[in-house]
């Protein structure tokens, strides 16, 4: 068995990283992508590595030959690099791709040391491995049948949105029997070249081959396995992220959002409604899809409009943002004076506060608090607004409407601003009925401004929706000002519009969601070494009593693409093994509740 690799293109797309090196000399986590590569063939007792040559080849070279290997290494130039495609390379290699079993692989490629094990021990002799398709891959599509014969090569041009169930792309490692080679391969790539020329791909020949009667070529799916092809800055940002071995947490976590890149990541970090929205009102977005692209969003006078009508209060009391960030960004900067805050709490808030922060920290294990005990702390500290997130985040503590209403006329008797976050209001046990948008309440405390961010509660995080309402003129007025003139799109806006017909599929559920909380509050207390914390919001906060930090547990569950949010590092638990786990639905519930009971053991 002997490997060809192909490393003679220039990579354009990486830029500046291979203006003076070839695709396979770029590092990924400090180690070039060739040294990986060669490691991992250099274990598997090949009879030779024949590499393919060409920009920057002697530069390559020469790395390469400052290291000792045990596997023997042979160079075929490819002297027109910038003028042909990957097919002349491999034409270039014709002779030596009939002497041995042959390894294929492309050099722009970083993957598990597993997949040569389950290419090479899979008994049958031609196969290219697969992986079922997603968003994130370009390039080489193939269909499979029931026995996985490979019975077609899709080309760029055949390539189909709506067929994407069937498709696979080829990892672009191949293994090829020395007959299939010399008889079918070869004899079709020196005829494919001669009739179409060399600014092709190898792939075509491997299509024409299977578009004979008996397809001697079989695909090998993946089953989980790590690999990404690296064709540009992005590409190789994100294989960082997928191949890191010590900060990988870290860069997830930096990441903030954007997870769909990781089709196979469950996040369990960031905090949706797994229940809504219904797949018709996908169907209607998906639908108005090419007009919304084309078309400008309106303006803040159209998206208060639409937007106070779903929550039926005023407009000239609300503020639509992009996302609920955008409207605590102006607020916090608008809030002259000391704050009261709640702590721990979700530190968008104070991060945006300049001004003297009074910090209130509950006295219990649960950092559970209400609001007498909120009265009685701040009733001498002579602060000008109150944060109050409600449900709070992360602990998910609530203060029930009645004891709301109390704190409310207190802050309003000692002209204190009160700041009420009830962006997860909606999933408390009596739902959208602990609401404080409404025109009433509104009015009689205009010193009270609600923010709500409509990501969270009905799962629509990629729109960035949220809203600001009070019935204070001047805070409505600042923050409006505050808001560039299309600061939503038009799909956000095509959301708000036809929301009012889902309202019941929303209410609905949300009674859903809470039965699932129930449940998935039972099946976390099997855990022995956590202790869940009761909640009203959709997530858990737990404390990790034992066998693991909060951190290392974190990290172990990221290793079966399970994404949890570790709050040790938060103000307010001093460095104690906290996590906050989001609840999503009961499939992803249970998959995350098997895997922490498996470390159990």
């Amino acid at each position: 068995m002997q490997a060809i690799i192909l490393a003679a293109g220039m990579g354009k797309r990486l830029g500046d990283l291979t203006k003076d090196n070839t695709k396979c000399m770029i590092k990924v986590n400090g180690t070039y992508l060739i040294d990986r590569l060669l490691s991992q063939l250099d274990s598997l007792n090949l009879e030779r590595i024949i590499l393919v040559i060409g920009y920057q080849g002697e530069k390559l070279r020469t790395h390469i030959e400052k290291q000792s290997r045990n596997t023997p290494i042979e160079y075929i130039y490819n002297p027109v690099y910038n003028k042909t495609n990957n097919i002349y390379s491999l034409y270039l290699a014709k002779e030596e791709l009939q002497k041995q079993d042959t390894l294929l692989i492309e050099s722009d490629l970083i993957f598990e040391d597993t997949l040569f094990h389950k290419i090479l021990n899979n008994p049958y002799p031609n196969l290219a491995l697969v992986a079922k398709y997603e968003p994130w891959m370009d390039g080489t599509m193939v269909r499979l049948n029931t026995e996985n014969d490979i019975i077609d090569f899709i080309s760029k041009k055949a390539f189909r949105y709506a067929d994407i169930d069937n498709y696979y792309k080829t990892v672009n490692i191949y293994k090829f029997s020395k007959e299939f080679l010399r008889n079918s391969y070869v004899p079709f790539l020196e005829a494919y070249s001669k009739a179409l020329g060399n600014n092709e791909y190898y792939e075509q020949v491997l299509r024409v081959i299977t578009l004979l009667e008996r397809c001697e070529l079989k695909g090998l799916p993946l089953e989980g396995e790590r690999w990404y092809e690296i064709d540009d800055i992005q590409d190789l940002d994100i294989a960082e992220t997928i191949f890191a071995e010590q900060d990988q947490l870290q860069r997830y976590q930096k990441r903030y959002g954007g997870y769909w890149r990781f089709p196979k990541l469950k996040d369990f970090c960031y905090l949706v409604n797994p229940y809504f929205p219904p797949q018709k009102m996908c169907e209607e977005l998906q639908a108005n899809f090419n007009v919304l692209l084309r078309e400008y969003p309106s303006g803040m006078g159209v998206n208060t409009l639409v937007m106070a009508k779903n929550f039926g209060i005023r407009q000239d009391y609300v503020v639509v943002g992009n996302g609920a960030a955008e409207i605590i960004k102006a607020l916090m900067e608008h809030s002259d004076g000391k704050i009261g805050v709640i702590y721990p709490t979700f530190e968008e808030y104070p991060n945006r506060q300049s001004e003297e922060i009074i910090a209130f920290y509950p006295q219990n294990a649960d950092f559970h608090y209400t609001a007498k005990e909120l009265m009685l702390f701040y009733a001498d500290k002579d602060i000008r607004h109150l944060l109050l997130i409600n449900p709070d985040n992360p602990s998910g503590n609530f203060i029930p409407l009645d004891e709301l209403m109390d704190l409310l006329a207190w802050t309003q008797q000692r002209n204190i601003h009160l700041i009420l976050d009830e962006s997860f209001v909606d999933f408390s046990e009596k739902s959208v009925g602990n609401t404080l948008l409404k025109n009433e309440v509104l009015e009689t405390y205009p010193h009270l401004t609600v923010i709500k961010s409509i990501s969270k509660s009905y799962g629509v995080p990629g729109l960035r929706l949220g809203l600001a309402a009070s019935s204070d003129k001047e805070t409505i007025s600042f923050l409006r000002k505050n808001m560039a003139i299309w600061n939503i799109n038009s799909f956000a806006e095509f959301y708000l519009q036809i929301y009012s017909k889902y309202d019941n599929d929303y209410q609905n559920a949300c009674k859903k969601f809470i039965a699932e909380r129930q449940r998935f509050f039972e099946v976390l207390q099997q855990v022995d070494f956590l202790r869940v914390i009761p909640s009203q919001a959709n997530y858990f906060l737990c404390e990790v009593t034992s066998r693991f930090s909060s951190t290392k547990l974190v990290s172990l569950l990221l290793e079966h693409n399970l994404l949890l949010k570790d709050c040790s590092t938060k103000t307010g638990f001093d460095g104690k093994n906290y996590i906050r786990i989001a609840i999503r639905d009961a499939e992803d519930n249970n998959y995350l509740a098997e895997n922490l009971k498996k470390l159990q053991a």
